[in-house]
């Protein structure tokens, strides 16, 4: 007599499926892949234009410790509860983010536009996209029926990734 072992789908597979149930056209998908990061590069760096107070301990990292520094914590530590390797691998997007936003703050300093101000309009138009796509797709964000989905789209194109790398997440 043989039995049939059946495994409870993981939290992170559970999620990433809900959230690809209103990403099935590929307009919509392409679009997810463009905007998606650039919602988290410029949410990223609209948070990290808040002034922060310096603290002196920091010394020349000072600039390198702000309100996103605590987004990031939450954002890769529910990431961690999820999935370490999906964790690790929004750790990787982060540092290029952060570099990113650095090269930002040095052409604000030489004269280009506010780093605010850049993010913000970056936000703004990958939205504009994002909902195209989903009008496209003839259904509405995840995140109307539930937040936490905000944090899932880049987990759900990181698990494409992920299989393009026979990475096990």
């Amino acid at each position: 007599m043989s039995k049939t072992k059946v495994e409870a789908k993981r939290e992170i597979d559970v999620l990433l499926d809900q959230y690809g149930e209103s990403h099935q056209n590929s307009t919509n998908k392409l679009i997810h892949w463009i905007c998606v990061p650039l919602i988290v590069f410029s949410l990223l760096g609209l948070v990290w234009a808040i002034p922060f107070p310096q603290l002196e301990f920091l010394g020349a990292y000072n600039g390198f410790v702000n309100w996103a520094s605590f987004l990031i914590a939450f954002a890769v530590y529910y990431y961690y509860r999820l999935s370490a390797v999906m964790s690790y691998f929004m750790l990787l997007f982060v540092f290029a983010a952060s570099y990113g936003i650095v090269q930002l703050e040095y052409w604000q300093a030489a004269g280009g536009p506010a780093l605010w101000l850049t993010c913000l309009v970056i936000f703004v138009l990958a939205w504009v996209g994002q909902f195209i796509g989903h009008k496209v797709e003839g259904k509405k964000p995840s995140f109307l029926d539930d937040v936490k989905f905000l944090l899932i789209g880049p987990l759900w194109l990181l698990r494409f990734i992920c299989q393009k790398m026979k990475v096990k997440y």
